[in-house]
């Protein structure tokens, strides 16, 4: 296996952890400067108020993009494997 085989299966892991994490992870910023605005413009300064908004955005992301993510990890997962006999070469 060569140094440049290594950084390719690093940088598409690196990748696709970004990928499969930017819908979570957008929705629970979106989610958090609303109730961040509301929480100013009413000066509530409850610590709880912003967790379960944000924990409902983040179960309907997952619900909606869910089979996404599990189809792309599957898929890189599969052709990860059969990469195998390829890189023992």
């Amino acid at each position: 296996m060569t140094p440049e085989t290594v950084l390719t299966l690093a940088r598409d892991a690196l990748w696709l952890t970004l990928l499969l994490a930017a819908p979570l992870l957008l929705a629970a910023l979106v989610v958090g400067v609303l109730v961040g605005v509301v929480q100013a413009a009413t000066q509530i300064n409850e610590m709880t108020l912003s967790f379960i908004p944000k924990l409902i955005a983040l179960a309907a992301v997952l619900v909606a993009a869910g089979p996404w993510m599990l189809r792309t990890l599957v898929e890189y997962t599969r052709q990860l494997i059969e990469s195998i006999p390829g890189l023992l070469n």
